[in-house]
């Protein structure tokens, strides 16, 4: 019960960091803020009872350390020297946007993201792949650097593509999908606030959908899925239907915050959405292969074999719902009113 109450207080921290990180009228009230969130986040990583969580959490701590020492470093130099400016000075602003980057694993400063996200629980993972990029995210919408942004959009979305390629753990797969993630959502930023918050509570949903059902049946790898579903070809068939939602195929919910941010960003950037959505394609290309192959294995089980189905949460069938038929719902909504 004790370590429920102190989880329960960690997290509520958690929160309140990010909030006072994002309220914040001054920059050193965003450092403070960013590190009460680094500092609460810290214990809910470490258990006692897993060394590799232990040793994930040591190395989120590293890394969050030296960009918060470099974030304090450009807040230092605005504080004493007003002369500076990030605004005219191009240096101090890639270098606080890089902060900011590290912080949220965006790439290039994405190598400890993978290696983080494979020790947790899932429950931390989808955390770290959620709520921690709330305010870093939008701090940097204060100060986005637009050429060093175009490149950082265009090097996640590829890092995030190719990355996820010959993965076999489903937390390092799910890591490189949250950075593929981050170069949308950071080219939402080009447009407005509005449609930033818009693609992250989608992908926060679909996330959602596809990590209660991994933490629901406790599977953390590609092989289970073939070996402990085979019987359960329903959940299955959900399982990597929200898969390729998260991946944003047509006509799942996930193509719908992508179909958004193609159509704004087309009127001005034509040539970085040709780019997004061909690097896109390839996360697609390795989730199709591995839906077919999933469905095309174990293809002679007996047809009198009951086991087809079990009783899932009402909340899981919901979430399912909503990542598979979202946009046909959302679409008719929008025709009726």
């Amino acid at each position: 019960m004790f370590n429920n109450l102190t989880n329960f207080m960690f997290l509520m921290i958690l929160m309140m960091g990010s909030i006072i990180a994002i309220s914040s009228n001054s920059w050193l009230g965003a450092w403070m803020g960013l590190e009460i969130n680094l500092l609460s986040f810290i214990p809910l990583l470490s258990n006692l009872k897993n060394l590799t969580a232990t040793e994930s959490s040591m190395k989120y701590f590293i890394v969050q350390a030296l960009a918060s020492t470099t974030l304090l470093f450009v807040v230092l130099m605005l504080c004493f020297n007003p002369s500076f400016s990030y605004e005219y000075n191009n240096y101090l602003n890639i270098i606080l946007n890089s902060a900011l980057l590290m912080k949220m694993g965006a790439a290039p400063f994405h190598s400890w993201f993978p290696e983080v996200m494979e020790g947790l629980s899932w429950i931390m993972s989808f955390i770290l792949m959620t709520w921690q990029k709330i305010a870093p995210m939008l701090l940097i919408s204060y100060c986005l650097f637009y050429e060093f942004i175009y490149f950082i959009i265009i090097a996640s979305i590829f890092i995030g593509s190719v990355g996820g390629f010959n993965q076999t753990n489903l937390r390092s797969l799910m890591a490189y999908s949250s950075i593929n993630h981050l170069g949308w959502m950071l080219s939402s930023l080009l447009i407005s606030l509005t449609y930033w918050t818009i693609y992250f509570i989608f992908y926060t949903i679909l996330s959602l959908s596809i990590i209660y059902m991994f933490f629901y049946f406790n599977i953390f790898y590609f092989s289970q899925i073939f070996s402990h579903l085979n019987n359960f070809p329903v959940i299955k068939f959900s399982m990597f239907c929200n898969f390729l939602s998260l991946g944003g195929l047509p006509p799942f919910t996930g193509f719908l915050p992508k179909w958004i941010i193609i159509q704004n960003l087309s009127m001005s950037y034509m040539s970085l959405v040709s780019i997004m959505v061909v690097l896109t394609l390839i996360t697609l290309f390795f989730y199709i292969r591995l839906t077919y192959s999933a469905f095309m294995m174990y293809t002679t089980q007996p047809i009198w074999n009951k086991l087809w189905f079990i009783n899932m949460p009402k909340s899981m069938i919901l979430l399912t719902f909503f990542s598979t038929s979202g946009l046909f719902t959302i679409s008719m909504i929008y025709l009726i009113f």
